[in-house]
């Protein structure tokens, strides 16, 4: 059944919001009164409005309005898919049938975006229609490796055994991602803070302390001119520098991410100092455990090898996935492309190989990635010992270049009158 998002009067004549699920609105209208509600509004149906959009009693069809906070509020993000999966294989595993299975975790999740997705899902399986292709209409939220593992799981008749390695990866991939935000979010907050300061001092503080100096017409130390030349470029042309530095971002970002661009960008990632081993580390470990991940639930090697290409977000990377899947296409191993493209490292193709001749390849993928995601997590917890020191000591400098600027003209008039 769909799911509609209403709106109504309680017996006590306030207003009441929801979603519940019913045949009809007619339907919907009679089950609301059981509960003491008087429906005033259908706003909507289902993900993508699979039926019409209701206005009042049905009569009037109206456009849907858009709640922003709805929009911000119902974002699904890893964790859901993570937490509903590993709810549906627990329930599979236990013997329930799908459609109830759907049915419970329709009224478990609260998150209404992630409700609609379910019911319309639940709705196209009890029509007949394979839960992998009614996944397959939401691919925005579920992707093509989680469809296809589903499919695989479908076909072998172990459904909840991928469900549970389905769990299982995302919330790995789920953890990585929180690591690596968490460790770039506090530079980034020092960086934005710091730079708000500096230009709260340039442009408030700064003018009023070395108009002093300027009035009295004596000599200044360079450091002090150049200060008070960057002070006064801040006030009298922010309108185009703070806009320029905008745009220029703006304009950066989408050239790299441009098909032109993105490969230049995709190449620098991976050889840039400090940060490039870890790129290709955090591109090594994924590509391991996602082509892991599907070759044990069952997707055949080929269709693996296309999924993995798909989520390798670097284009240098992916090229080398796609070239390896056509060097297998005509009947080579996968070890021996990734080995000619130099940019995987020995260790990489050598247990791949070695998994390959013993036909124990999905457990080698396994350790590999297991490998580099704990090599990931020694850098990144080095990254954040050295981020911090290094963020102060830049600070520290600027704020004692400012104060070296102001100091020393006051320094040199103390000296004269004296």
């Amino acid at each position: 059944m769909p799911v509609f998002e209403y709106r109504g009067l309680n017996t006590a004549g306030k207003t009441v919001k929801g979603l519940l699920e019913a045949e009809s609105p007619k339907t919907l209208r009679a089950q609301l009164r059981k509960d003491g509600i008087f429906l005033t509004d259908v706003l909507g149906q289902a993900e993508g409005s699979r039926g019409a959009v209701m206005k009042g009693s049905g009569a009037a069809v109206a456009a849907r309005d858009i709640d922003l906070r709805k929009l911000a509020g119902g974002r699904i993000n890893t964790d859901d898919i993570a937490i509903t999966t590993r709810q549906l294989a627990t329930l599979l595993g236990a013997g329930v049938t799908l459609v109830e299975s759907l049915t419970a975790l329709v009224d478990q999740v609260e998150k209404e975006r992630l409700k609609r997705v379910l019911s319309d899902v639940k709705q196209r399986v009890n029509e007949g229609s394979s839960l992998a292709d009614a996944l397959g209409k939401h691919q925005k939220v579920f992707g093509s490796l989680y469809v296809n593992m589903v499919r695989a799981g479908e076909a072998s008749g172990a459904l909840d055994t991928v469900l549970l390695r389905l769990a299982d990866f995302t919330e790995s991939q789920a953890r990585l991602r929180q690591k690596i935000v968490g460790t770039m979010l506090y530079p980034a907050i020092m960086m934005v803070v710091g730079g708000g300061i500096l230009v709260l001092l340039m442009t408030v503080v700064v003018p009023k302390v070395t108009k002093i100096f300027t009035d009295t017409g004596a000599p200044l130390p360079i450091t002090t001119k150049m200060l008070i030349a960057f002070s006064n470029a801040l006030q009298d042309w922010w309108f185009i520098i703070f806009p320029g530095i905008a745009l220029s971002i703006v304009a950066a970002v989408t050239y790299f991410r441009s098909p032109a661009g993105k490969p230049k960008w995709d190449q620098f990632a991976l050889k840039a100092p400090v940060f490039g081993s870890l790129v290709r580390l955090l591109a090594i470990s994924r590509f391991a455990r996602t082509l892991a991940t599907l070759l044990k639930s069952g997707v055949p090697l080929l269709a693996a090898m296309d999924i993995v290409k798909a989520v390798m977000t670097n284009s240098v990377l992916a090229d080398v996935v796609e070239k390896a899947r056509d060097s297998i296409r005509e009947g080579e191993s996968i070890s021996n492309p990734l080995k000619r493209s130099g940019q995987f490292p020995p260790l990489v193709y050598h247990m791949v190989a070695i998994g390959e001749r013993s036909g124990q390849l999905e457990d080698m993928l396994v350790s590999v990635a297991d490998s580099y995601e704990t090599q990931v997590n020694v850098r990144i917890g080095a990254l954040t010992s050295l981020l911090e020191p290094i963020l102060i000591v830049m600070m520290g400098a600027v704020i004692a270049f400012v104060a070296f600027s102001i100091l020393m003209p006051i320094l040199q008039v103390n000296s004269v009158i004296r």
